[in-house]
């Protein structure tokens, strides 16, 4: 596996990130690079961040993939990590680490941060692509399926555990992240998109209910906003077929 190389912020935190840079004749030439971001306790060895950056290889694409602080290769504990957080760690990637405009790819919870940063640097998103993107799930997703006990839980102990179908470790749940979650909720007020969305749900999962896509679309301002619901599928779409609509739906985004 390669080293990823290492992005010291002005900070002190480390992110790691892997990237490959296409030199073109002309700046004329070279279509908007890719960004993606991974989900709540995922990094950028998973196997959606490997096929696309494959991909955007043999594409001609620019790619950037990262870890966010507490995640993977880069610093930190996962356990003191929030939303605003990674959120923090996806500007600074994108200022520091690209050039000009970006599609940005979010699965899950890296569909939250992209919209976040979507928000607040318009004038760099060239498009975003969501894959089973779960923005507010810290407010609409784990706060609302909790139970009273867990609730006294969390705010007596400042984390809960919770079981994972993806992992045999169980999922951390601390107050810092619920209570910072709510300050960078993006479903209460107005988004504006710069350039096009297309949002990819699988009907069958058991995390991100399909409606959630379809309230995301209406929520976003846009002229060019897309649901594309994949019968069967579920939050992962990590499946042959799932990654290759992925890809044809990055790759027939307009400039």
């Amino acid at each position: 596996m390669e080293e990823p190389t290492l992005y010291r912020t002005p900070d002190g935190r480390t992110i790691a990130y892997q990237r490959s840079k296409v030199q073109a004749a002309s700046a004329n030439t070279l279509r908007p690079g890719i960004v993606f971001l991974p989900g709540f306790r995922s990094d950028m060895q998973g196997g959606k961040a490997l096929f696309l950056h494959d991909w955007a290889i043999r594409q001609g694409r620019d790619f950037l993939r990262f870890d966010y602080t507490g995640h993977g290769a880069s610093s930190g504990d996962f356990a003191d990590g929030c939303i605003g957080d990674w959120f923090r760690d996806a500007c600074d990637v994108l200022q520091e680490l690209t050039e000009g405009p970006q599609i940005l790819v979010g699965s899950s919870m890296g569909g939250w941060i992209a919209l976040l940063v979507m928000r607040v640097m318009p004038e760099r998103i060239a498009g975003l692509v969501g894959i089973s993107a779960a923005p507010d799930f810290t407010e609409d997703s784990i706060l609302k399926r909790m139970t009273l006990t867990q609730r006294d839980t969390l705010y007596r102990e400042g984390k809960i555990e919770e079981p994972s179908q993806y992992s045999e470790l169980p999922y951390l749940i601390t107050q810092k992240l619920i209570e910072d979650g709510r300050k960078h909720l993006v479903m209460r007020s107005p988004l504006r998109a710069p350039g096009p969305v297309r949002l990819l749900q699988g009907m069958a999962d058991p995390d991100v209910p399909w409606e959630t896509a379809a309230r995301l679309a209406s929520h976003i301002e846009g002229d060019d906003v897309r649901v594309i619901l994949l019968r069967g599928a579920d939050h992962r779409l990590s499946g042959e077929r799932e990654l290759a609509l992925i890809a044809e739906t990055i790759h027939t985004l307009p400039d």
